[in-house]
């Protein structure tokens, strides 16, 4: 793919961005530009709406229609909009705690509408913006400001969450292999209905000095290592899943998707 096709969605204007220096976030974006190119989506139908913390500082780098919300109401924006102008592709780029925190009760509700709407999930285990406080997904064990002698709390698995709340498609990468990450969003931007790629990352400004994984290659080895493909994973035991990253399509399901769901409703009641 050209570099000039990739380019052209960015607002250079913005750089250098505010990620610190080998951070995956990058990774991610390089990605969900890609899918956008190849899917030949054009700019001015293409929103990306996100909350707040490092990955929600994305929207400000693309060059498309983009909103940047409230701490965890992003989806709530997201939805608003969808609503509105129902043939707009719409994408929300959310952190894990923006996302399965505060958003929480957001992301199962809009998984339960499976209204079309593309959620990317940018896990890094740890609320990196403001501190290095334990989020809902940090592993067991994991050190964390709020958390000097290891979290104790078991995390959530946000594809399991999403497959639960009725999500139509779920999907889940890690850095370590941008081209499934690529693959997964292009998908999910062309599934109709709620559709969650979850992409592991790191933080390693705060997660990794707390964890012994303070370079940006400490981390991307570690998620080489510890991911298992869905297929290989499902003939192995939790005990020897502890600790692995299990990546793959967890559900791709056609069900109605809310948007025509409405259209149809209004339509009857105008009879």
């Amino acid at each position: 793919m050209p570099r000039e096709q990739v380019s052209k969605w960015l607002r250079t204007r913005f750089f250098p961005h505010i990620w610190c220096p080998g951070c995956g976030h990058g990774v991610i974006l390089h990605a969900l530009l890609r899918a956008l190119v190849d899917l030949e989506k054009k700019p001015e139908e293409t929103v990306i709406a996100s909350g707040i913390g490092c990955s929600s500082r994305m929207p400000g780098y693309i060059d498309a229609c983009t909103v940047h919300t409230t701490h965890g109401r992003s989806l709530a924006y997201a939805t608003g909009i969808k609503m509105a102008k129902p043939e707009l592709t719409v994408i929300d780029v959310m952190g894990d705690g923006d996302c399965s925190a505060i958003g929480g009760n957001h992301f199962i509700h809009a998984c339960r509408r499976n209204i079309g709407i593309t959620a990317i999930i940018m896990n890094n285990n740890i609320y990196g913006m403001t501190g290095g406080q334990a989020s809902p997904t940090t592993p067991q064990g994991a050190r964390a400001t709020t958390a000097p002698y290891g979290a104790i709390e078991p995390p959530f698995d946000i594809c399991k969450l999403a497959e639960g709340a009725g999500a139509s498609y779920v999907a889940r990468a890690t850095i370590a292999q941008p081209v499934m990450a690529e693959q997964y969003i292009k998908k999910a931007i062309q599934h109709k209905g709620f559709s969650v790629v979850e992409v592991m990352t790191h933080c390693h400004t705060q997660f990794g000095r707390k964890n012994k994984r303070s370079q940006p290659v400490d981390n991307l080895v570690f998620f080489k290592d510890a991911s298992v493909p869905k297929a290989k994973a499902d003939a192995m035991s939790p005990e020897d899943l502890k600790g692995k990253i299990v990546i793959g399509e967890f559900v791709n399901r056609d069900i109605p998707e809310y948007t025509d769901e409405y259209r149809k409703l209004c339509e009857r009641v105008r009879g």
